[in-house]
Parts: structure tokens; sequence; C-alpha cells
């Protein structure tokens, strides 16, 4: 039990799924060296390394606020806020106000998609949303999904799957229709 030690910065949500004290474990590192330093990042997937490197790349993102919105939101989740143009859910991170969160949209809304991981499917579509150039069916059928209570996300993750069940051309009724019975499972 003669091992090295190493202190890495994770966020919360990668601390969650880490074993107990003393357990190995296997993680993604980034390194950051400095004149006076050298900081360890850790993540539980290669993705969340990925999202870290590219949240940095917006003026006015560090790492301690990349990590706060690793800490808040997962790499599926952050693809699907800023397709959607989302900035309330953006800026549910500490550290995140409105102008960063509107800045990490702008600046990310076309590298999103390629980070998108298991929201790859639906990013297309919650991008055309999120744009408003989304056809009138689709935009009126996730609109009354989300007058139902459900979340925009929710909303559009039922009408995609919609669609490929009821076609390109289905109306917004057939849609809707379609959306909750894919909500209910």
């Amino acid at each position: 039990m003669h091992g090295v030690c190493y202190v890495a910065f994770c966020s919360s949500r990668t601390l969650s799924r880490l074993g107990s004290p003393g357990e190995a474990a296997v993680l993604f590192i980034e390194t950051y060296v400095r004149e006076d330093q050298l900081k360890l990042f850790g993540f539980m997937t290669a993705l969340e390394r990925e999202w870290f490197n590219l949240l940095q790349s917006v003026q006015g993102v560090g790492a301690k606020v990349a990590l706060a919105l690793l800490s808040t939101l997962t790499p599926s989740e952050l693809a699907n806020a800023i397709a959607l143009q989302d900035k309330t859910a953006v800026s549910r991170a500490p550290g995140v106000g409105p102008k960063v969160a509107v800045r990490i949209i702008t600046e990310l809304k076309n590298k999103a998609p390629a980070f998108a991981g298991e929201a790859a499917a639906t990013i297309g579509l919650k991008q055309e949303l999120g744009e408003g150039v989304a056809p009138a069916p689709v935009t009126d059928a996730v609109s009354a999904l989300t007058n139902l209570g459900y979340s925009r996300e929710q909303a559009a993750n039922a009408i995609s799957a919609a669609l490929k069940n009821g076609g390109e051309g289905a109306d917004s009724a057939k849609l809707i229709r379609l959306g909750l019975k894919e909500l209910s499972r």
C-alpha cells in the first residue's frame, strides 16, 4: 500500500460517482501546467473532459465555471440546453449569470452537436426549435406539451420520437397525440 496520491479537481457529479475512499478509481484527467502551479481536473468520461475544454473556449468561462456547469448539467443536458437556447437551464450553474449563459449558447451552438453524447439523435430538432425555424406543426406540438407541464427538453424528445412514428408530414394534433403516448411510457 505504498501508492501515489494525486489531488484532482472534479465536478460534484463526478465525485458522487466515485467509490468509497481508498477504492481504486479511473478518471479522465486534464492537466494544467502554469508557471507557479500544476492542477489536475478529473472526469468520469472522456465526453465530460471534452465539454470542460469546450466550455473554457468561451470568453469569461474558466475552469471553476466549467466545473460548476458540469456539476449542474450532464453533457447531454448541456447540449440540449444550448440547442434549445435555454439560458435559464445554463444559468442554473453557480457563477453563470444571464450574460455568460447567452455567451455560452451563442458561441457553442454550432459546436455542441458534436459533443451531444446520448442526446445526438434529437439535437437537430432542438436546434431548429431554439432558432425558431422548426416546422409549424412541430413547434405547435412542443408548445402544447410544455403548456401541459412538460419541460421543453421532454417535449422536444417526445415530439422527435413522434416524428419517427408519425412521419415528417404529420399535423400538430397527430404529433401531440403520439408525443403524449411517448411521454406515458
